[in-house]
Formats: structure tokens, sequence, C-alpha cells
């Protein structure tokens, strides 16, 4: 299919004006396993529906809304990015979610843990262990797409982690154990950010960094989509079911009668399960970590 770009900018949601490009659309399509000739029917569509200054978020919105006629199941894939942003709006959902994908890695995994540090006490989003490794992360929850960590994000992640690095270390006697920190968003970190984290040996893991291996690869690799993708229900469903503690697409599979228990019964409780499956149907362990 021959480009067949508008000469029109459209704005990115920093508020950026860039040139419209059919691009990262079909590669996004590509990836959520959209047929080929499904995508060029989805882009020839939206070069019909693309005016001027229009926000990439609607774009992308009207690329998902043409796509969920076709296939549910692809549309739940292809729009991951959102998914993640309703994992709100107080962010914990969001660090159970990132606590499964530990799991899924093999790591025993615990939320909003108090801990002593040298200096102070920290409230710690997950700790995680895996053998000889300890990870003490901090997850940075944003709602709104265009939000970034700066570098000041990092700087104060590092100095809890060394202040709870160092009373570990005077009270344990497992000399041979590794401890780190981790920094985990949903959105996007900063070059400052990257590079000072890079320089101190802070592990960082946002919607694209590392490059091939962000979260959204981490994701798409292992099959473990969050409810949030989930086409057939509403919002107030899936808020039904974050309350219940569930987040995985995969516990719906396991307790369905988590659906019952959100009021989601009869033939909406069918498609919703089906969905659920069609979206885990390649979940796979993966060490990404």
């Amino acid at each position: 299919m021959e480009d067949k770009q508008p000469a029109i900018f459209v704005t990115k949601s920093n508020g950026a004006s860039v040139p419209f490009s059919s691009e990262k659309i079909k590669q996004s399509l590509k990836r959520s396993g959209a047929a080929p000739e499904l995508i060029e029917q989805i882009l020839n569509e939206l070069y019909k529906q693309v005016y001027p200054d229009m926000s990439t978020h609607l774009i992308y919105k009207a690329a998902y809304d043409i796509l969920k006629k076709s296939s549910g199941q692809v549309a739940g894939r292809y729009r991951l990015k959102q998914a993640i942003f309703e994992l709100g709006p107080s962010g914990f959902p969001f660090e159970q979610y990132i606590a499964e994908l530990f799991r899924q890695a093999g790591y025993s995994a615990t939320t909003n843990q108090l801990m002593t540090g040298h200096c102070i006490a920290h409230e710690v989003d997950i700790y995680a262990v895996k053998g000889k490794r300890t990870y003490i992360i901090e997850c940075k929850y944003h709602q709104l797409q265009g939000t970034h960590c700066d570098v000041k994000i990092p700087l104060y992640i590092q100095s809890r982690f060394k202040d709870i690095e160092w009373k570990i270390k005077e009270m344990s006697n497992k000399q041979q154990q590794a401890y780190q920190g981790w920094l985990i968003t949903n959105t996007r970190i900063t070059s400052d950010a990257t590079q000072y984290a890079s320089c101190i040996g802070l592990n960082m893991l946002s919607w694209d960094y590392p490059a091939g291996k962000g979260l959204k690869d981490v994701i798409d690799k292992t099959g473990l989509y969050p409810i949030t993708c989930l086409a057939t229900l509403s919002h107030h469903e899936k808020y039904m079911l974050l309350q219940q503690g569930v987040v995985l697409c995969r516990t719906l599979i396991e307790k369905p009668a988590h659906l019952s228990a959100a009021n989601i019964t009869g033939l909406r409780y069918q498609i919703a399960l089906t969905e659920a499956r069609h979206l885990c149907e390649h979940i796979r362990k993966l060490e990404w970590v």
C-alpha cells in the first residue's frame, strides 16, 4: 500500500505539533495481530477522518473504534497503552499489576510494605525476591498522557533505596544477597533521568524503556494483559473488578466468579470470558527480569 499521508499536522499528548504519519499506527496494529487487509482498511478510513490539529489520542481512538467492530480481541491488544492508564485513579491497581508481572517471572512479590531504613521508615510499593536477588520497587503511575518522570524521581528513589539497603545489611547475615532499586512507570522517562539511573545502577522500566524491553514489550511477550484491555466491559465494570483485586485477564479465566460478583451475567458474561481467553491464549513464562 502506498503512503497516502495527508500534508497536515496533528497534536501529540505533550502539545507538540507533528506531521500525521500512518507508520506508527500501522506498526501498532500489526503488533496487535491485525491482518494486513484489516490494517489497510483502517488506514483508509483514518485518512478520511484526520483533520488539522487533531490529537494523536483521538486518532488512535478512531482506529480503535474501527478495529473493535471487526475484532474485539485484536482491539483489546491495540488499546494496551490506554488500558494501563485506566489502572487508576489511585495507582494501587498499577502496583498490583506490576507485582503480578514479577510473580510471573518467578519472584515472590508483596505490595505496600513498610520497611525500616537506617534513617527513617519507608513505604515500599513492591518488595520482590527470587533466590539471591532482592528488588525494592517504586511505581510512578500517571493518569495523563504526556507526563514524564524527570531526574528528580530517580534521585529520590535511589536515596530511599540506599537508606533501606543500609539498614538491611546492618541487620542481615545474608552477605551474598544482591539488593537493587527499581523505578517503574506507565509513561516515559526523560533522558537526564535515564542517564542518572544508568550511571548509579538504578533499574528502570517505562512504557518504552529499555528499548525493545519496555513495559509494552513485556506485556505483549508474556500475554499478561490487564482487565482494562477488555472491550466488552464498561468503565464501571472494570472498576468493580479492580476493587475485587482482579487486575489480570487470566484471573477471570481461572476464577470467572469474579465476573458474576461484578454483576456481569448472561450473554455479556460469556462474551467477556471469551475475549479474556483470546487475549490470554499466548501466555508464557518469560524471564524478562
